[in-house]
């Protein structure tokens, strides 16, 4: 992978940049669609790419529950898998894991729990979940982490970026695909020494890439950003930077002006499933009354499929008959607006605008906000 930077906002810290991915050229920031269990929900690769989307997540843990890295090895990795000729990262699924509530038994080894598909035991350790990733063959793989709950004691959470980081070098040390590329992942929940220690000791290791894991669980805006203002300062301005999980516009807008470069989440494609989509005016909740007969697009200023062919009114009728082309109209409108938020980003940060573009935006911010 090469990471080149391109420009850095003068008035803040926003980058502009390019990933070079196995012949693949994805500029930054990027914002990342998720597929979990290898799919966007309700949307095709065509539809995928026709919202100008480079890059897609899918999740390991699922993935080896059903149907099993092996197979999808066996249909020639997940590019193939599914029909899906864009880049693709893969989370290590240790978020998941530590979801378990109950089910799971945690060691320095690593982590027993019990599959939530058949009730089969499963023991993932560092090593197992690098074999994982590159059975599923994706182009950017993650780092096995503990990720702790919100709130935590800070005991807790420095036993957990000590096993983190014990993981990292023993993924290091795994056998990674070497046209895969391997993050690092810095937790340490909101304690700003175990964030730093986390960060300094990752970077010594030498990743490709660092992810920030561990937030968007409950902190709030404010301490997340606050998370990033000291984590960031340690991070090599030559790596890219993800931010895990984090999806709504404002979150976004704020991590880039922090020098935040890779996003992802299910924001747009969860709201777009519940009739929730996201305009240059606010959020519209297609159910109400008030769209019943209007002839107007979700998003005049939008230029999506969604926008140019179908009214409210009538996407409307397909969300009270429980049509699944409302589902795919809407979540494929919203991930067109994500997409288009990143590249009005980018190009105001090479304008050294950004923090101009960002006032703009929450400027038009309607009285219930885009987060």
């Amino acid at each position: 992978m090469l990471f080149k930077l391109k420009a850095v906002d003068r008035q803040s810290k926003a980058r502009c940049g390019e990933l070079k991915i196995n012949n693949l050229c994805i500029p930054t920031p990027v914002f990342m669609p998720v597929g979990t269990k290898g799919t966007v929900k309700t949307l095709t690769p065509r539809c995928l790419e026709e919202t100008n989307t480079r890059i897609i997540l899918c999740n390991a843990f699922h993935l080896c529950l059903r149907p099993g890295e092996r197979v999808v090895k066996q249909m020639g990795g997940l590019h193939e898998f599914m029909g899906w000729d864009g880049a693709i990262i893969t989370d290590s699924g240790g978020y998941q894991v530590f979801s378990l509530t109950g089910l799971t038994r945690v060691s320095d080894d690593g982590v027993e729990f019990q599959s939530p598909v058949d009730g089969v035991k499963i023991f993932l350790t560092p090593e197992k979940v690098i074999d994982i990733q590159n059975d599923l063959g994706a182009d950017i793989i993650m780092c096995f982490d503990e990720c702790v709950p919100y709130p935590c004691e800070h005991d807790r959470a420095s036993t957990a970026v000590k096993r983190t980081l014990d993981w990292a070098e023993r993924c290091l040390n795994a056998n990674v695909n070497k046209k895969q590329i391997l993050f690092g992942i810095i937790q340490g929940s909101v304690f700003s020494d175990l964030r730093i220690d986390c960060a300094r000791k990752l970077v010594e290791m030498n990743f490709e890439g660092y992810s920030i894991g561990g937030l968007s669980v409950g902190e709030g805006s404010v301490l997340m950003n606050e998370v990033l203002d000291y984590t960031i300062d340690f991070l090599p301005s030559d790596r890219p930077r993800y931010l895990m999980g984090v999806g709504f516009p404002v979150d976004i807008l704020n991590a880039i002006e922090r020098g935040v470069d890779m996003f992802d989440c299910v924001v747009p494609t969860r709201n777009g499933r519940n009739g929730c989509a996201f305009t240059s005016t606010g959020k519209v909740k297609i159910l109400n009354s008030q769209y019943k007969e209007d002839s107007s697009p979700l998003d005049k200023a939008c230029s999506c499929y969604t926008c140019q062919n179908f009214t409210r009114a009538y996407l409307r009728h397909l969300f009270q008959a429980n049509e699944i082309l409302g589902l795919i109209l809407i979540s494929s409108h919203n991930i067109h607006y994500f997409q288009n938020l990143m590249q009005q980003a980018r190009e105001s940060i090479l304008r050294n605008e950004f923090k101009e573009f960002k006032a703009d935006f929450l400027s038009s911010l309607p009285r219930v906000p885009l987060s």
